[in-house]
């Protein structure tokens, strides 16, 4: 029998048939064995079985790991093999991580529940593509990165996991400017412009634990500037434009099992322009959530009716730069909005969140800050969440 396995993070998983795993040899496990201890050098903490080592190990924040690592060489293998991030996906350990960019000096990650921050290493990518936009998504444990290197598109990945970048492999039809979401160890980008500038309709799916591209069918409309997100077992793809002049206000259903598109009408009524950010849009189980720019109210969409409900305000302006510099996500179970803020102290990124079930008071929305990060400016030039199981 195999001692290793692999749950993927949208898995069920059978009770009845599933087999619990070992992931440590069981010749080195540290367990009593005819009333004989193996040596504590053996194990990963003297005096406890490797069982009951693991299970602490895995309920240990992943920012502790390097420090931990210095427990013992045993340790710190598990650590750098990833034998320790597939025991916490075992477990169902799931945590978030915001990955934003607020300045050219890189990558930020905060911790929500710690209220922790910590620095990404410098991604060692050329000039041309540091200083170019950039588009962002995370997807299983990786963080990847879209950009522009001097002659065509390039996609960097930050694997949480190695706490390192990488090149990643480039979409079948390279792009800027479409829509994505993920879900577990997968994602799709739809829609965008090519290197020639030409709006797309097109769409790949891609497999973090593959790190491979797929083609999809095609959507109905081409549509750049737009977005997308994963609710019910479905992707979709929401507002957008056809041309520099022409607002898309459809929105487009992927159907796995059949793999087609259905266009819905009207399902983003909100118009924006060119000089519009594409559409702030989260999912938190399985409910569709927007920001309206120009008033900087939330809204709740309604499945059943095709149309958006006031849910209440942000707390932070986003009708001052088009929606451009402010991110809105899903955090779990919240509502994120990650955005510049001036005060007494200079300027500063404040991430404040908010559930939409139980986060209500005198029928508005209840904001709770979160953390801030200061002297970096008001912009939030890019912002992943990473919820897999880490």
């Amino acid at each position: 029998m195999k001692n290793r396995i692999c749950v993927d993070t949208d898995m069920e998983v059978d009770n009845e048939e599933e087999e619990v795993p070992h992931l440590l040899d069981l010749n080195t496990r540290g367990r009593v064995d005819d009333g004989h201890q193996l040596r504590s050098s053996d194990s990963l903490f003297p005096g406890l079985i490797d069982d009951v080592a693991m299970d602490c190990l895995a309920l240990a924040c992943p920012s502790d790991y390097t420090s931990l690592s210095c427990i013992n060489s045993r340790f710190n293998k598990l650590v750098k093999n990833g034998d320790l991030y597939g025991w916490r996906k075992h477990l169902r350990i799931k945590e978030h991580w915001v990955y934003l960019v607020c300045d050219l000096k890189g990558w930020e990650a905060f911790d929500p529940l710690r209220k922790l921050w910590m620095t990404l290493p410098k991604m060692p990518c050329d000039e041309c593509f540091h200083h170019a936009d950039k588009e962002s998504l995370a997807v299983g444990n990786e963080l990847l990165v879209f950009g522009r290197e001097m002659f065509d598109f390039a996609i960097w990945k930050y694997n949480s996991t190695c706490k390192s970048w990488a090149k990643c492999q480039g979409m079948n039809l390279p792009r800027c400017l479409f829509g994505s979401g993920s879900l577990g160890s997968i994602a799709i980008v739809a829609g965008g412009s090519d290197i020639n500038g030409n709006v797309l309709d097109s769409a790949e799916l891609y497999d973090s634990s593959l790190g491979t591209w797929e083609t999809l069918p095609k959507m109905t409309t081409p549509r750049r500037l737009c977005s997308g997100f994963f609710m019910d077992g479905k992707f979709y793809v929401i507002g957008g434009m056809l041309s520099s002049t022409v607002s898309l206000t459809c929105g487009e259903e992927y159907n796995f099992e059949t793999r087609k598109w259905r266009k819905i009408e009207g399902m983003y009524p909100y118009v924006n322009r060119a000089a519009q950010a594409p559409p702030l849009i989260a999912v938190v189980d399985n409910e569709l959530y927007a920001v309206e720019y120009l008033s900087n109210l939330v809204k709740r969409y309604d499945k059943g009716k095709n149309m958006w409900n006031i849910l209440g305000r942000l707390p932070l302006r986003a009708d001052s730069s088009n929606g451009w510099g402010l991110a809105f996500k899903a955090c779990g179970e919240e509502l994120l909005v990650v955005g510049g803020q001036k005060g007494p102290n200079g300027e500063a990124i404040v991430l404040n969140a908010c559930s939409p079930k139980f986060g209500m008071r005198n029928g508005a929305l209840d904001w709770k800050f979160l953390g801030v990060k200061e002297h970096v400016g008001v912009f939030v030039y890019n912002c992943a969440v990473m919820g897999c199981c880490l």
